[in-house]
């Protein structure tokens, strides 16, 4: 051990030694290098400046770039996941099959340490109206004429439920609220971006109009309880946020039935029939004798009566077990008689041919019906509905996006096309497969990173390769003095090496000033704009990362003075006698 203590002191004194003698000349004559002649002078001064503009496009470049491809890549996972789970079907996320909320896989995926939150969501588009505008303006003649026009909106709502990660919509929010969503009421509100509230001219606690498309075009009303803006245009004008319940109910999700008295009469019976919106389409019926594909029946109440529905939908198999199916949903009539039970229906017809009823609450599930000498009164109770059940999908974040790739993969494996409990099959999507085309350009901007700092690394390089030649040129006489003195060729080429990498340090110390410079005004005050419609953001993003700095100066020193060594062989074709008399 004491051996090998000795032997590293050697040696370590030995290469001191070694760089020592080129150091101190160096040092000495660097001076005089910097200053030299009028031919040399304006030369290395132009070197030094390459390699600062080389360092201040290449810092600006990367702080740039790493921003840009970070602000946009949180602003797109902000409105999404990094990872979607959804029905297998062939739709994409804003418009998949819906699939059940209880899914074991989820449970296990949540002790995944890759994964930090997971939430189900639930997409609808939508239509959204603006309130009528009174526009007044002339026409050729003269005369001045009113019209109202309204505008229109197409959006997407998507749905969250309580415990959703509202973080990303807070910090953007401009004006309002986050719902908590603690009541019905709360239910009908939802955050909208300044750009759809520009466009439409609402504010907030303003009452929206929106449209959708289900079986039969439904109009409702919703509150605006906030209003955000991210500057990512594409996504500003197309995402609105409301609760998960309201997307199930919309989207038709499950079954939902109800039991209801038909306006005209069979054979002087009244018609009971089935109302089920909702499932594949196929929807069997179970009265109290089993699944049927009868929708309803006729009957002339002579006692009271509650008839119970239980409907859900099928595939092929009418009596397959209930489990292969949707979750059934179940709906109850209950009839009540006044006056004498065993008398015929004799219930009397309008103009129109349609039983006369008499509502007794505004909902319309309670009224009677006068049927000859007995009073027929029905309260209708309509199923709850599993749409609460369904939902479009499960939204996963990663707790570092540099183990995106590891998460996917492992999500993949528990969850691609294994078939689940209720006979679905699921598939995962990335980020990257969702929105392929921004991700396609920010990968392609590293390309662009590669060549700005190649190109502006050679241009350093070149111009450090003539203001040496130039150096090692006019100062022939020392070289030859110095070879004359027993000074070997390697030791002289060290000499204007480690000169030329004083010079690039300093080139560095300039452009990193400048540079860090630029980059934390910018960062700090904005100065310089963006159009969001064509770049997404608002203002150019700076991301400054100690690694890149380290690296990008650490690159460029190296890159340069080994690229010095092949210019300074020179040095070993000059010699020392021609260069002392030619002095």
């Amino acid at each position: 051990m004491l051996f090998r203590h000795k032997t590293f002191v050697y040696f370590s004194r030995k290469l001191h030694c070694a760089l020592a003698f080129e150091y101190f000349i160096s040092k000495k004559t660097l001076k005089s290098v910097v200053q030299g002649k009028k031919v040399s002078k304006p030369i290395v001064r132009i070197s030094v400046i390459s390699i600062a503009l080389a360092i201040i496009v290449n810092l600006i470049t990367v702080a740039v770039v790493t921003g840009f491809q970070q602000e946009v890549r949180q602003k797109v996972s902000g409105f999404g996941s990094h990872i979607f789970i959804m029905n297998g079907s062939e739709g994409n996320i804003y418009e998949s099959d819906p699939i059940r909320i209880d899914q074991p896989v989820i449970a296990g995926l949540k002790s995944d340490t890759h994964i930090s939150s997971i939430h189900p969501v639930g997409y609808k588009t939508v239509l959204f109206q603006s309130s009528k505008n009174e526009v007044t303006y002339k026409l050729p003649s003269g005369k001045d004429t009113t019209e109202i026009q309204q505008q229109v909106h197409g959006a997407v709502i998507k749905g969250v439920n309580d415990d959703y990660d509202w973080s990303f919509f807070k910090e953007h929010l401009i004006d309002g609220k986050i719902p908590v969503f603690a009541d019905k009421k709360d239910l009908e509100e939802i955050v909208i971006s300044k750009k759809i509230a520009g466009d439409l001219q609402f504010e907030v606690g303003d009452t929206v109009t929106a449209f959708f498309v289900k079986n039969q075009p439904v109009k409702q009303p919703f509150v605006i309880a906030g209003i955000y803006e991210t500057g990512l245009e594409e996504f500003d004008k197309k995402i609105v946020l409301g609760h998960l319940h309201a997307v199930q109910k919309l989207n038709d999700w499950g079954i939902q039935a109800e039991i209801e008295v038909a306006d005209t009469l069979y054979d002087g019976q009244l018609i009971i029939k089935g109302n089920v919106s909702g499932g594949n389409g196929n929807i069997r019926y179970d009265w109290g004798e089993g699944f049927d594909s009868f929708s309803g029946f006729t009957l002339c109440p002579i006692k009271d009566t509650l008839i119970t529905l239980i409907a859900t939908d099928y595939w092929t198999d009418i009596r397959a077990d209930v489990s292969e199916t949707s979750i059934p949903d179940t709906a109850y009539l209950k009839i009540t008689i006044e006056g004498e039970a065993y008398s015929p229906c004799d219930v009397p017809l309008d103009d129109f041919e349609e039983i006369e009823r008499d509502y007794l609450n505004e909902s319309g599930t309670e009224y009677s019906i006068q049927a000859g000498q007995k009073k027929l009164l029905f309260e209708s109770t309509p199923g709850t509905g599993s749409s609460h059940n369904y939902v479009g999908g499960f939204e996963l974040t990663v707790s570092d996006w540099a183990m995106l790739d590891q998460a996917m993969f492992t999500t993949s494996k528990k969850v691609d096309f294994i078939p689940t409990p209720y006979g679905e099959i699921l598939k995962t999507t990335s980020i990257r497969e969702n929105e392929r085309d921004i991700f396609v350009w920010l990968d392609f901007l590293d390309i662009n990173v590669i060549i700005i700092l190649t190109l502006m690394i050679i241009i350093g390089i070149i111009n450090m390769g003539s203001a040496l030649l130039v150096l090692i040129l006019i100062r022939s006489n020392f070289i030859g003095m110095m070879k004359a003195m027993g000074a070997t060729n390697w030791s002289i080429r060290k000499i204007f090496l480690i000169q030329s990498t004083f010079l690039i340090g300093r080139g560095l110390l300039w452009g990193n000033a400048i540079g860090l410079g630029i980059c934390f005004t910018q960062y700090y005050f904005g100065i310089f704009t963006l159009n969001p419609e064509v770049y997404y953001l608002t203002e150019v993003p700076i991301e400054l990362n100690i690694w890149h700095w380290i690296l990008l100066n650490i690159g460029t020193l190296l890159v340069c003075v080994i690229s010095l060594i092949l210019p300074s062989i020179v040095i070993t074709r000059i010699n020392p006698v021609k260069a002392i008399k030619f002095n």
